[in-house]
């Protein structure tokens, strides 16, 4: 039987595959969007291992914010995974929104990221 894939999933793979056959050897920048919170890591898939990781689960990023839900919080969350990824020696890194358009609170966490340093 041949399986169909969702909008998402295509999408998500189509990212994906843009990303690998331009990357560089850097490492990328995934994000984890739900319906409450948001999430994003740097992960070096040379070597298999997560870089730099925040949310808005996070201590840090908790206390100042009401909701994990909104692009004030993704703003700060971006912020912080880039001063974690500058302090583990990662200034270059792919963006990988996955199957998330590129708006909105993911916008919001790139732009912060941007701004505490990192390039992309």
């Amino acid at each position: 039987m041949v399986r169909r894939y969702t909008l998402a999933e295509k999408r998500k793979m189509r990212v994906r595959k843009h990303l690998k056959s331009n990357n560089a050897g850097r490492p990328r920048l995934s994000i984890h969007r739900s319906g409450m919170n948001i999430y994003a890591q740097v992960i070096d898939d040379a070597n298999g291992h997560t870089v730099a990781a925040a949310s808005t689960l996070d201590k840090d990023v908790k206390a100042e914010h009401k909701s994990g839900a909104n692009v004030a919080a993704a703003s700060a969350v971006g912020k912080l995974v880039a001063e974690r990824a500058v302090k583990a020696g990662v200034k270059e890194v792919v963006f990988d929104r996955g199957a998330f358009l590129y708006h909105g609170r993911v916008k919001a966490l790139a732009d912060g990221a941007r701004e505490a340093g990192l390039k992309f």
